[in-house]
């Protein structure tokens, strides 16, 4: 036998592969195209039958994976904490327990739940996140800083392309970590770049930090409404059928496993899901100022959209 591990961050390398079973790991992160591409890879033949295994959390009730087991396209084979002899109790109501919302219901309790009164309903991973390309020379780039020590620093950087829109094509979201160290990561990934700015958040000591360490910035415009807006219709699907801004895949530089362990987004991308307005006493969302957890990456974002 033969076990061949492989990534997906250029599917058409596996499309010469023959094999009797695929295992995805954290299949939500797949889209629907990549899905079917690895179906048609079940063709060795050696064992009696075929299978494709989708290993996953849930995610939002609009995921192909679950649209696929409603309609009879895969059988879903549902699994609790409490089945995992190494799942310790103290994680369950220490950390599960202690989520809110819907990564309760999805992380705790395992089921496909949407976000109650989201922020950008317009977004759609499957439209908005995009494979890697390298950014042509010619394009606009630009920076943008939300600060955080307890809570993640955030450094994006966005390419415009000739049509106005907007690619998040590398990010740092890492909690934990001095403003100092930061700077010098920034300058390493943006070597050979040259920007037309630095959007900062207004913090002016760890303005002053980027400054002393050679990296210039401009203060954010904050006003959360019109910058709302302002994203809300770059998310919307334009005349062509496209969206005007995109996050690329594998923007991430690296993972935060601390998030990661604590159930927190470890990225931008994985921010949009809980990203919901406030609500009022009854209980209904207050379509004025969204709540403030876990929204470092929809901050920066909305402070460069505004900046454009």
């Amino acid at each position: 036998s033969t076990i061949v591990l492989a990534g997906m961050d250029k599917p058409e390398r596996l499309m010469s592969g023959e094999f009797d079973i695929i295992l995805v790991c954290e299949a939500t992160e797949l889209n629907e195209d990549e899905g079917e591409k690895l179906t048609t890879r079940l063709r060795n033949g050696i064992v009696p039958y075929q299978q494709i295994i989708y290993d996953c959390n849930p995610g939002a009730p609009t995921h192909w994976l679950k649209k696929s087991a409603d309609n009879g396209g895969m059988e879903r084979i549902p699994s609790r904490h409490e089945d995992n002899p190494s799942v310790t109790e103290e994680y369950i109501t220490e950390v599960l327990d202690k989520l809110t919302g819907h990564r309760y219901l999805r992380l705790r309790k395992g089921l496909w739940a949407a976000a109650e009164g989201a922020v950008y309903p317009e977004f759609d991973a499957a439209v908005h996140i995009v494979d890697s390309f390298p950014i042509p020379a010619s394009w606009r780039r630009m920076r943008v800083i939300d600060f955080g020590y307890t809570n993640p620093f955030v450094c994006q950087w966005w390419a415009m392309d000739e049509d106005g829109r907007m690619y998040l094509y590398r990010e740092i979201y890492k909690a934990r970590t001095i403003v100092a160290d930061h700077a010098e990561r920034i300058k390493e990934l943006s070597e050979g770049e040259s920007y037309e700015t630095t959007v900062a958040d207004h913090d002016a000591e760890d303005r002053a930090t980027l400054a002393r360490a050679g990296i210039d910035t401009a203060q954010a415009s904050k006003d959360i409404s019109p910058g709302v807006q302002a994203v809300s219709n770059r998310l919307r699907l334009a005349g062509d059928g496209r969206p005007r801004l995109f996050l690329l895949r594998d923007a991430l530089v690296d993972r935060d496993q601390g998030l990661a362990d604590a159930k927190k987004p470890c990225g931008t991308a994985e921010e949009f899901d809980g990203y919901i307005w406030k609500k009022s006493p009854d209980g209904k969302p207050v379509k004025e100022e969204p709540v403030k957890v876990d929204d470092h990456g929809m901050d920066a974002m909305r402070y460069g959209v505004v900046y454009l």
